[in-house]
């Protein structure tokens, strides 16, 4: 079964482009400057781990479901410890708002997840092959 997982994409990455702008909004509100540099670097990371995602994802889909699984955890793993080094690497700095930063991650992740689980619960896809083959 081939797995197509670019429309469920898009459509969480559509629900999720209106939060980001509210996030660095809110954020240039509240931080000033360094809260807005903190979120739009927020919006580019999780923009390319997203990507980075739906690339892994497509790829895997095509060998079997084993290895989409597989390559969903990978980089889900990958993705975590990468923005857990960068929240500790730049918790420190001066140049942005790392709460405001790390905030925006969150809200973000947790956003398109939660749109990327509903679409494809919504979707309608034949679990069995149509022409009986096995």
């Amino acid at each position: 079964m081939l797995v197509n997982i670019a429309p469920t994409a898009r459509r969480s990455a559509a629900v999720t482009a209106p939060v980001a702008a509210v996030m660095v909004v809110l954020s240039a509100v509240l931080g000033g400057h360094r809260g807005l540099i903190g979120a739009a670097i927020a919006v580019f990371v999780v923009a390319a781990f997203f990507g980075m995602s739906v690339l892994a994802l497509s790829k895997a889909a095509k060998l079997s479901p084993q290895a989409m699984m597989l390559a969903g955890l990978g980089t889900y793993f990958f993705k975590i410890l990468v923005l857990l080094f960068l929240v500790g690497r730049f918790q420190n700095s001066t140049a942005f708002s790392a709460f405001l930063f790390g905030l925006t991650a969150i809200v973000l992740v947790l956003v398109y997840d939660a749109a990327l689980a509903i679409t494809w619960t919504r979707r309608k896809e034949l679990y069995v092959e149509p022409d009986g083959e096995r």
